[in-house]
């Protein structure tokens, strides 16, 4: 929980005061904060996954699957109420609960942004919550509810779409920054 409010900074702390930073670390940088970067990147993944999923339930669903590399790689459409690989379908409220707090989060952290990878990575995090949470709340069975739609299905893996291709994608460079040990701020550490 400390390195969450070290990283979000909350508006009684020193950092967020605009106290020196601590040893080991550099000064954030000036500049402009890369929130419309952000909300750019956002808006390109949760456009580009809505459209897929549109074209999917309008020309695949209950059709065969589409072999887009022989047997390795199919689109298949299928209707997802877990997380991913199938797991916790009875959970779908609390799968949405999540995507909605992820969303608060990465705006609350949008205040400090002043990295443009940090910027790509939480953008890709937010289109992708956002994929996915509009199924929950718009798609059968209900409000709150509703089903993912998942499509893409390599040979041997769970079927997923772009939604959780960006969250994956955002994931793994968040990891990757934080091993480089740059946060969002734009200041790096060294531990």
């Amino acid at each position: 929980m400390a390195e969450a409010e070290r990283i979000i900074g909350t508006p009684d702390t020193p950092e967020a005061a605009g106290a020196e930073p601590e040893q080991g670390e550099s000064a954030p940088p000036r500049g402009r904060r890369r929130i419309t970067v952000l909300f750019v990147v956002a808006v390109f993944a949760y456009t580009l996954d809505l459209v897929s999923k549109l074209l999917v339930v309008a020309k695949l669903e209950h059709h065969a699957p589409i072999e887009v590399f022989g047997d390795w790689l199919e689109f298949h459409a299928i209707r997802n109420p877990g997380a991913a690989f199938g797991f916790g379908a009875a959970f779908t409220v609390i799968f949405t609960m999540i995507a909605a707090a992820v969303i608060v989060v990465i705006a609350r952290l949008a205040r400090k942004l002043y990295s443009l990878p940090w910027a790509i990575a939480l953008g890709l995090l937010l289109g992708g919550a956002l994929g996915n949470l509009t199924d929950r709340i718009f798609r059968s069975p209900g409000i709150f509810q509703g089903e993912v739609v998942d499509f893409i299905a390599p040979k041997g893996f769970a079927v997923f779409n772009l939604a959780d291709s960006a969250i994956v994608c955002g994931g793994i460079l968040i990891v990757l920054l934080s091993f480089r040990g740059l946060d969002p701020d734009g200041t790096v550490h060294k531990d």
